[in-house]
């Protein structure tokens, strides 16, 4: 069995939504990055041990929040030892706004899988460009690097878009389903 894990910040929640849909749609296991940047050393064991690590952070001011960042620069001591070379990663953002920079954050994500010497998984979803396009469509904003999520910043955690929710799913059981192929 592929073991896939979703380590994630939530500053409000939106992003904690998402990152719950990712991870059903991957059968994966949820890290919460907390309000200080850090998680629990068990939560470093289930990030060494996973065949796939998918990043998720909300987008503040054009790139991922500081506790991300705090997080991702942890894992340099990993990095010194090549440990996550080789896994599969992805990635997911959240803003208020429609664009809002998120794919700074997107490539922040995907630079850190990078220079771990991961293997990057992209949506592989076509967008919802039409007309009669909606929020509940799926990849109603487009992406193409990762998963791109919207949510209002007047919205509650249970208004965030249902195309948004679906669309995460389907990129978790992706990158699952690609870590499998990797394994065998």
């Amino acid at each position: 069995m592929t073991k896939v894990a979703v380590v994630f910040h939530s500053g409000y929640g939106h992003t904690k939504v998402v990152a719950e849909h990712v991870a059903q749609g991957a059968q994966a296991q949820l890290i919460a990055i907390d309000a200080n940047g850090d998680i629990t050393d068990a939560d470093w064991q289930t990030l060494n041990d996973a065949d796939a690590i998918i990043f998720g952070s909300p987008t503040y001011m054009g790139n991922v929040s500081w506790q991300f960042k705090k997080f991702a620069d942890a894992t340099s001591k990993i990095w010194f030892s090549s440990g996550w070379a080789d896994k599969v990663f992805g990635g997911f953002t959240n803003s208020a706004s429609p664009n809002g920079d998120k794919q700074v954050a997107l490539i922040t994500l995907q630079t850190l899988a990078s220079q771990h010497g991961g293997i990057w998984v992209s949506l592989g979803l076509l967008p919802s460009s039409t007309k009669a396009a909606t929020a509940d469509d799926i990849n109603n904003l487009g992406g193409s690097m990762g998963l791109l999520v919207r949510s209002p910043s007047d919205a509650s955690v249970e208004e965030v878009h249902k195309g948004d929710l679906r669309t995460a799913e389907l990129y978790g059981k992706r990158v699952a389903e690609i870590a499998a192929k990797l394994a065998d």
